[in-house]
């Protein structure tokens, strides 16, 4: 594959993730990757990964899914594949002792593909793309031509309280933004609108495109205390923390805690989640 510096298509994407996020998703690996577990499950069983499969898992992180996809079946093959230097180091350690798995650090929009993979796979690492048609278009050709694509994406920040809560309470506190947001824009959301994705996939060359949806509440917390810690991490309230200072970030934050505070239960902070697991077929 391509090094990530060789061609810099989503250069803005490469630097933010080789900076404080890739850091940020170290440290809390093993609380994302408990958060999103039950999200993880169901797109990898969508995927159906078998026995003398390969399979790419596209924006792969801290290496959860592709360990899971390794595990799952000795005798295939898996490669992560991801643009943050940080998240594939853990990544690496954490599969020291799984040799059906490797990790490159390359840009899957612009990587040079050889159809070698039976199963492309992704869970939340496909909706950071500049030109997420160009990039599938690339993608296609990592498959082989009877294999398949399998991802895992939010639906839109409505149907996702665990992250659009703290959103909404931090707004009154952010300045105002100065042009209107796109909805398709690279980002947690780009890919939340049906229509969009069946256009962009099709237009890719993919066939047999199918969006299932999906809903569950993730645990984020067992008090309220960590709750907004781990808000303030990842999310609009890190980004609240990161923009604010002095009493309006103090306010901003409060705003988070007493939004949450009506959710709470003895069980700790619960709140639902909503993703499309959408799959698709090579075209040949």
């Amino acid at each position: 594959m391509v090094n990530v510096e060789d061609k810099a298509d989503n250069a803005e994407q490469i630097k933010y993730w080789n900076n404080k996020a890739g850091t940020v998703w170290v440290a809390q690996q093993e609380h994302l990757d408990r958060l999103l577990a039950p999200l993880s499950q169901a797109g990898l069983a969508a995927a159906k990964f078998s026995a003398n499969e390969s399979a790419l898992d596209i924006g792969c992180g801290c290496g959860d899914t592709s360990l899971a996809l390794a595990v799952s079946q000795s005798n295939g093959s898996v490669t992560g594949v991801d643009i943050s230097e940080p998240m594939l180091a853990h990544g690496k350690m954490r599969a020291a002792s799984t040799p059906n798995l490797t990790f490159e650090l390359a840009d899957a929009a612009v990587a040079e593909f050889n159809s070698q993979y039976d199963l492309l796979f992704s869970r939340f690492g496909v909706m950071f793309f500049s030109n997420p048609e160009a990039a599938f278009e690339n993608l296609r050709k990592a498959l082989k031509p009877t294999g398949r694509m399998v991802f895992v994406c939010w639906q839109p920040p409505s149907e996702n309280p665990w992250m659009s809560l703290a959103g909404k309470a931090v707004q009154p506190f952010m300045p105002p933004a100065t042009t209107s947001p796109n909805p398709y824009a690279p980002g947690p959301f780009a890919f939340s609108d049906p229509a969009h994705v069946l256009a962009i996939l099709t237009g890719a060359g993919f066939t047999d495109v199918q969006m299932q949806s999906f809903n569950t509440p993730l645990h984020i917390a067992n008090n309220l205390d960590d709750a907004l810690y781990f808000q303030t991490q990842i999310g609009p309230a890190a980004n609240a923390v990161a923009t604010l200072g002095g009493e309006e970030k103090n306010k901003a934050l409060n705003a988070v805690k007493e939004i949450f505070r009506p959710q709470m239960t003895e069980k700790g902070l619960d709140l639902e989640s909503a993703i499309w697991i959408v799959s698709a077929r090579n075209k040949h």
